[in-house]
């Protein structure tokens, strides 16, 4: 961990916003001094047997910021998410900031660019972001001073964020009492995935953990913060120092029987343009998903 700037003495603000449809967490962090702030992991809704996106959600985060008298100077992507639609570039329209995320979206976009045949138009660089981000590379939020971590096997973009004494984790992590990731989307790898982990949890054990997603295990209530701690000592995937072997085995076994998300299709090929939709493909302006048959 000596290669991380930890910061657990910066103590930041944050405000979550929970999607029902997608059971996502999107949270606006915030330097309580300078009232600069970021958000994580937007929503833009989507009735997809309507083929309707709206911006339900964005506005009611759009319109926090603005309540608040905060200035906003990222929308950071933890991952190219599958189970729902960003919302960065609309949120930026109204209000600014950077869009970012880790720099291997470039293995995502030539993966998906492929299975959506999506043609030469669209870019594979990365350029649809206004930031690629490297393990260990450093920004600031205001006055606080932020990193991130590189941790693949769920996808080869995912990136977990440390702002301050919190760190959001995306779907690398869940609650303990709901595991981990599933690691068998293309270019995710079980093994990977462990190492990214233990990578997180080397952080220190008061650092909180911010979820991307819950699920209310067990018909429990939602949650989605906990600490290093608590999924050291009780994730029931990798807690009480789980073996390397076991996790694999558990993992791709348990992976084998999940059906694909309900939203995979319109999120990937969203996700993988910063949260833009395909451009238009005739006269009309009108903008179309595709469907791979028998890919996914």
């Amino acid at each position: 961990m000596s290669s991380y700037p930890v910061q657990m003495d910066q103590k930041v603000e944050i405000k979550d916003f929970f999607d029902p449809v997608s059971n996502t967490i999107t949270y606006v962090v915030t330097d309580p001094e300078t009232k600069a702030c970021a958000v994580v992991d937007s929503v833009m809704d989507i009735d997809y047997p309507a083929g309707r996106i709206s911006f339900e959600h964005a506005d009611e985060i759009i319109e926090y910021i603005r309540s608040n008298g905060l200035k906003l100077e990222w929308l950071l992507e933890t991952h190219v998410h599958a189970d729902h639609l960003s919302a960065a570039p609309y949120i930026q329209e109204k209000l600014g900031g950077k869009i970012g995320i880790g720099e291997q979206v470039t293995v995502v976009q030539g993966v998906f660019g492929k299975v959506f045949n999506a043609g030469t138009e669209f870019a594979r660089d990365g350029s649809q972001f206004d930031k690629l981000f490297q393990d260990g590379d450093t920004y600031q939020i205001g006055n606080l001073k932020c990193f991130a971590m590189h941790t693949p096997g769920h996808t080869p973009a995912c990136m977990v964020h440390v702002i301050g004494d919190a760190a959001f984790v995306g779907d690398t992590l869940f609650m303990p009492d709901s595991g981990t990731a599933r690691a068998d989307f293309p270019g995710g790898d079980a093994s990977v995935l462990y190492d990214s982990i233990h990578k997180v949890l080397s952080l220190p054990d008061e650092m909180r953990l911010f979820m991307c997603h819950d699920y209310g295990a067990n018909g429990r209530d939602i949650l989605f913060e906990t600490t290093v701690a608590a999924e050291k000592n009780e994730n029931i995937h990798v807690g009480n120092s789980t073996s390397r072997e076991k996790f694999v085995e558990m993992r791709e076994a348990r992976d084998a029987t999940l059906d694909m998300p309900n939203l995979i299709v319109p999120s990937i090929q969203v996700n993988m343009r910063a949260g833009r939709l395909p451009e238009a493909e005739n006269e009309t302006g009108q903008t179309y998903l595709k469907v791979p048959v028998n890919v996914l």
